[in-house]
């Protein structure tokens, strides 16, 4: 089993929204190293943390597990979303999605200022590299664990 971390706008949706609806394509990446993690690595069965970016506290806020292998994100063929990639393929598509399904909130969030103080623990999470902004980013078993000892 592996272990990530997906991050999201919580207004556009966020683990509130995933609650409601059970499971949920994750699309709209348009990004190629993320896409590769859902298009190679990510495997049904693997968990996630679901982390609200760009809003008052980002932080992680809850728990999802990869529902799905992947499979081509439908928005980059739809003309009217945002989404859409005019030079993608149905025979060559250039953009993966998976499923995640909703496992549950965390009891308390970990944002980002808490992660942070633990820097020394979570040495090599990528969350916590300057300059990165990947939406889908692996998290080790280790740190993994160690981020769930903090709720």
């Amino acid at each position: 089993m592996a272990y990530w971390l997906m991050k999201s706008e919580p207004d556009t949706f966020g683990i509130d929204h995933l609650k409601k609806r059970g499971t949920e394509p994750w699309s709209g990446v348009r990004n190629y190293q993320a896409r590769n993690f859902m298009r190679d690595k990510m495997k049904e069965g693997d968990l996630a943390f679901m982390y609200h970016s760009s809003c008052e506290n980002p932080g992680i806020y809850g728990l999802m597990r990869i529902a799905t292998k992947s499979y081509p994100d439908p928005t980059q063929f739809e003309r009217k979303s945002p989404y859409y990639d005019a030079g993608s393929k149905r025979e060559e598509p250039r953009w993966w999605l998976v499923d995640v399904k909703y496992q549950r909130h965390l009891k308390t969030p970990i944002l980002l200022t808490a992660l942070r103080e633990h820097q020394e623990k979570l040495r090599g999470l990528r969350l916590l590299m300057r300059g990165d902004r990947l939406s889908v980013s692996p998290v080790s078993a280790e740190h993994w664990n160690y981020i769930l000892s903090l709720e």
